[in-house]
């Protein structure tokens, strides 16, 4: 970062507040609401409740991960202790470990624009946009293999952490964290084995069928088809102005260039700093259809064997 650049009001670093912390809390109490109300649809005893209620809870358990994702950088809570123990169950739904996801996210915010980059959900921005790599991603249900695959390393003891160097203090966490996963599995075998396997369909494997594509189109637009050579985070991320609904189902996922400026600041103080991405940001849209229409023109063109060269801005 350039001596200007960390003079800007868009890279400074503030202290999460209480203010900041009780917004969380009102965060958290109506994700909670929304899973209840999702169990609840599926008992009214009609096909359009049970529907309504699988893409509520794989809505929820999309915006619980994302919720997850401002524990990862401790940017929910006043003080550093709450956010594992608050992180870990946010991403049990769909079997997302809070330490291993801690690790390799913070990992992409330090080698972001460089070949060291790599995220945690599997999506590789850098990649030609097609029709095929879009639909691998958005449908990248194999990605259970992989977290069964480090549920049994973990229940052997055997895990290892396989792009750098971590503390065995985070490795033992990391392995704590898949054991408890397994542990919870054995709920809805043995629910399914009760003869309970339709209630264990509705509440999770059909819920998470849907979290999946919606997670990945939660994600897509932070870098993809930006700079991906440069460290210059007004260059190799987006924003997207958005609506309150958007901003709020995202956990300010939209606003992606003010959290890669200062990560460490609360979510919610991260819209005060978007003027300056509006006006500074070489990929900025005003909203997702804008965005997406662009990566399906992107993808289509691509497929083709052509090349689409469609602005940005939007």
């Amino acid at each position: 970062m350039t001596t200007a650049a960390s003079a800007s009001p868009l890279f400074q670093r503030t202290r999460v507040t209480g203010h900041d912390q009780r917004v969380f809390l009102v965060k958290l109490t109506f994700a909670g609401a929304l899973l209840a109300t999702g169990v609840v649809l599926q008992f009214l005893g009609s096909l359009a409740g049970t529907i309504a209620g699988i893409v509520l809870l794989g809505a929820t358990y999309t915006h619980m991960v994302e919720l997850q994702h401002q524990c990862l950088h401790h940017s929910a809570f006043a003080s550093a202790r709450p956010h594992r123990w608050v992180g870990i169950p946010l991403g049990l739904p769909l079997l997302v470990s809070y330490s291993h996801y801690r690790v390799r996210h913070l990992q992409h915010h330090r080698y972001l624009g460089t070949p060291d980059d790599s995220e945690f959900f599997g999506f590789d921005t850098r990649q030609p946009l097609t029709w095929r790599a879009l639909l691998r991603g958005a449908f990248d249900y194999p990605r259970l293999l992989t977290v069964a695959a480090d549920i049994a390393r973990s229940a052997r003891g055997t895990w290892r952490y396989d792009l750098g160097q971590i503390s065995e203090r985070r490795r033992r966490e990391v392995i704590g964290e898949y054991r408890l996963m397994g542990l919870l599995l054995l709920a809805p075998v043995l629910a399914a084995a009760l003869g309970q396997g339709e209630l264990v369909l509705r509440l999770w494997i059909l819920p998470v069928m849907v979290a999946f594509p919606m997670h990945f189109l939660v994600e897509l637009p932070e870098h993809i088809l930006c700079d991906d050579g440069t460290d210059d985070v007004l260059r190799n991320t987006r924003s997207i102005t958005g609506s309150r609904l958007s901003t709020w189902f995202t956990n300010g996922n939209n606003l992606h260039i003010e959290h890669h400026a200062a990560m460490t600041v609360a979510i919610n103080r991260l819209r005060e700093r978007h003027p300056e991405v509006r006006t500074s940001a070489k990929h900025y849209a005003r909203g997702y259809p804008s965005f997406y229409w662009r990566v399906v023109r992107e993808a289509t063109a691509n497929s083709l064997g052509r090349r689409a060269n469609a602005p940005d801005r939007s």
